[in-house]
């Protein structure tokens, strides 16, 4: 399902070129002679660094499992989690949710509604608010689906047992107790294993939808940066957005560790957040020649991404990776704990904005 929305999505980017033409905008000027030569090379460049960068951050987390401080059961763990929420958060605040009323308040838009309306924080709170109902209904969706599986064969044995215990103890007057009988079907252990199971559902679900908003975000940038024609606007971008991608990578690696998938899909996902903005990048240079940044179908689509995108970012950076954690049991007993999640998620939110200067 998500290598066909992806399909879908860089099939309704291929329609920006063929749209441009018939609605360039008037109002912007004319630009300087560009090195066509240097730009591709810059670009080429910079498809080898976001893609090596990206994969390095996306790894730590999944390789780091081996090392016993980097497991997500240890108190480090939610140090880097309270970074990599930083890093989402400022990401989706700082670099994406500024982009998008710019380009949804371009002068090259028509005044109604896009100039009388905050069209990008609207579509940010419904992005906010989709988010929010996709992630309730997935994680209860796939709870019943997975405990309704056991339910049968755990009423079968408790029937068969009290039935057996009724037929072992016809008259007599006692208490009975299930411990006795080795019947307890409220244990603890098994109480445990529900609780476990949920929970890494539950991760599943949030290192998905977060990988979702992080790829669509990662084709527009990779778009720009590969059709822009000036070398001047190219060259601070590709240190920017291979640190940018090195961090988001930190962070959706730790919510793919703590959801426990299998080796499979691990890899899949890992891949796919690499190759998405090189493949945005390799995609801009193939439209470069037609594709109009400043054409107001560019603008609009751009815009409504970015703006959608922010809202998933800021939704589970706050509401899944940053509230989870900071109320956890283990995090309000801590102190010491606490000072460094809070100082981890300042750092990340630091180092996110410092980089907005130059992407």
């Amino acid at each position: 399902m998500k290598a066909l929305s992806s399909f879908f999505f860089f099939l309704l980017l291929l329609r920006l070129p063929l749209q441009a033409s018939a609605d360039r905008c008037d109002c912007t000027t004319k630009e300087e002679a560009t090195d066509a030569a240097q730009a591709l090379k810059l670009k080429l460049i910079s498809i080898a660094g976001i893609l090596t960068a990206g994969a390095i951050g996306v790894l730590i987390p999944i390789l780091g499992r081996s090392v016993a401080a980097f497991r997500p059961e240890n108190d480090v763990f939610f140090v880097i989690k309270a970074f990599a929420a930083g890093v989402i958060l400022a990401t989706g605040l700082i670099h994406i949710l500024p982009d998008a009323f710019e380009s949804l308040t371009s002068p090259c838009l028509p005044e109604k509604p896009w100039q009388d309306f905050p069209v990008a924080g609207f579509v940010a709170m419904l992005s906010a608010l989709g988010t929010m109902m996709i992630d309730s209904f997935a994680t209860s969706y796939y709870n019943r689906s997975h405990f309704s599986k056991a339910k049968p064969v755990e009423e079968e044995e408790g029937r068969s047992g009290d039935e057996e215990s009724a037929g072992e103890h016809t008259g007599h007057v006692h208490v009975h107790t299930h411990a006795t009988h080795g019947h307890a079907h409220g244990s603890a252990p098994e109480l445990s294993e529900e609780a476990s199971l949920s929970d890494k559902i539950r991760n599943r679900v949030i290192s998905q939808v977060l990988e979702l908003g992080i790829l669509v975000h990662s084709v527009i940038i990779g778009v720009s940066l590969g059709a822009s024609g000036r070398s001047s606007t190219i060259r601070p971008l590709v240190g920017a957005l291979s640190f940018h991608q090195f961090f988001e990578g930190i962070g959706l690696g730790g919510c793919i560790v703590q959801a426990k998938f299998r080796a499979k899909a691990t890899v899949i996902m890992a891949v796919f957040f690499s190759l998405t903005a090189p493949v945005g990048i390799t995609l801009g240079i193939a439209i470069s020649s037609s594709y109009d940044e400043t054409s107001s179908t560019a603008l609009i689509i751009e815009g409504c991404f970015n703006a959608a995108s922010a809202g998933v970012l800021i939704y589970m950076s706050l509401v899944d990776l940053l509230a989870a954690d900071l109320k956890n049991p283990r995090m309000q007993s801590n102190v010491m704990l606490q000072l460094g999640a809070h100082l981890a998620l300042l750092l990340g939110a630091g180092s996110m904005s410092f980089l907005a200067k130059w992407a």
